[in-house]
């Protein structure tokens, strides 16, 4: 029986789909004093016995480890063919709807919905990268292949920069997705690109800049194999997937040549842009908008357990089930090699280890609109940390967004 993690409502109608289960002026910082570092996370603005963030845990990883049943590690790989077979009926079954009823009503729900199935698509495939889809590679590629690169993701180019953020999370200097800026890198983009980071809709389009270019202060491409992203073993590999994603593109290019551009845009280009908004925002609010202040880490002061335990779970409510419970974020980035489906457990076995150090999601209605307004506190009050010390947290330009424009000196 599955164990019960995010509350789920009882009755719905969408049970049915898919069934359930010039720059403003900053002043310029220096390394912080001890006092400064307690100044920027202050335990009495935090939630009632929460624990200082910065403090080391008094467990270790393979105490979590221990925790977590035997069975929670088995990989399944007809169980997870099943969940891609799942949701490969349910994106066809929205195309011919779409292109039955062709109708202006049914239009945005279907953008919706195919949008949130192809990151639903994009999800598995993030297994198939973690190993944790089966204990096959070659099964893990090929799926891991056929479910990105019809969502133009280079499959090998992601998983390995994915890899990276795993390793690294949490660490300023090192980590790859969604880490802070630095004072110094901050102070050096220019004002439109400060603002469009910070200002919704453009953070939420993020993702496919970010495989061309990375992300700011960082250098190479997911698509060229002689990226600083790769090691010389792995160049193959990208050439691979780099093939796999330009076959898609010229397919999408010769369906829109043969069939005209509007109805490829309205079947695949819209949802694939819900798609990239859904990847955005559920990435960033793993690692960003928490009420309570969290630390990034440098140096001796960085460890993979305290990094790990700076990601946030969430809930989304019916879309749960939906997107594979990638909500349960902790567990998780400790230990991707959970498949998905045992996540749910595996945090709960987890939980009484964890203690304070385990921040709870807040509960979502059916949809998750709440995190609508944690994503717009965060681009708020969340721009760069300082230049130096081994625990930092989030600063705020407080000029950003309003307030007198000085020329930065």
């Amino acid at each position: 029986m599955r164990l019960s993690y995010f509350p789920r409502p009882r009755i719905s109608l969408l049970y049915i789909w898919p069934w359930f289960k010039a720059v403003p002026a900053l002043k310029k910082t220096v390394a912080p004093t001890k006092k400064q570092e307690v100044d920027a996370f202050n335990p009495e603005e935090s939630a009632a016995g929460e624990v200082q963030s910065g403090k080391p845990p008094p467990f270790r990883i393979g105490d979590v480890r221990a925790a977590i049943p035997s069975h929670c590690w088995v990989k399944d790989p007809l169980r997870s063919m099943s969940y891609v077979l799942r949701d490969a009926v349910v994106v066809a079954l929205l195309a011919l709807a779409a292109t039955s009823l062709d109708s202006w009503t049914f239009w945005p729900l279907y953008w919706f919905a195919q949008g949130t199935m192809f990151w639903a698509l994009f999800v598995l495939g993030h297994d198939c990268g973690h190993g944790s889809f089966s204990n096959s590679a070659l099964l893990n590629n090929v799926v891991g292949h056929l479910l990105h690169s019809i969502i133009l993701v280079p499959y090998h180019g992601w998983r390995i920069s994915h890899r990276t953020h795993h390793q690294n999370h949490g660490n300023v200097d090192k980590d790859e997705s969604w880490h802070p800026l630095s004072e110094k890198t901050y102070r050096e983009m220019d004002s439109t690109s400060r603002k469009m980071r910070f200002t919704l809709p453009f953070p939420l389009f993020a993702f496919p800049v970010y495989l061309w270019r990375r992300s700011p202060g960082k250098e190479g491409s997911h698509f060229l194999p002689s990226s600083k992203l790769f090691r010389p073993g792995e160049q193959q590999d990208v050439v691979v997937s780099t093939v796999c994603w330009s076959a898609m593109a010229a397919s999408l290019l010769c369906l829109s040549w043969a069939n005209g551009p509007a109805p490829v845009l309205k079947l695949y280009g819209v949802p694939y842009l819900v798609f990239v908004m859904w990847l955005d925002l559920v990435t960033y609010l793993h690692h960003h908008g928490h009420r309570q202040k969290l630390p990034w880490y440098r140096g001796k002061e960085w460890s993979y357990l305290r990094g790990g335990l700076t990601t946030i779970d969430r809930d989304y409510g019916w879309i749960n089930n939906i997107h594979h419970d990638i909500g349960t974020h902790v567990i998780h980035h400790l230990f991707p090699q959970i498949p998905h489906y045992n996540l749910v457990e595996a945090t709960t076995a987890a939980k009484p280890v964890l203690g304070k150090y385990y921040r709870e999601p807040e509960r979502s209605a059916p949809l998750p609109f709440h995190l609508l307004g944690v994503l717009l506190r965060s681009l708020r009050v969340d721009h760069f940390v300082s230049d130096e010390g081994d625990v930092v947290y989030y600063q705020t330009d407080h000029q950003l967004h309003g307030g007198r424009r000085q020329k930065l000196k």
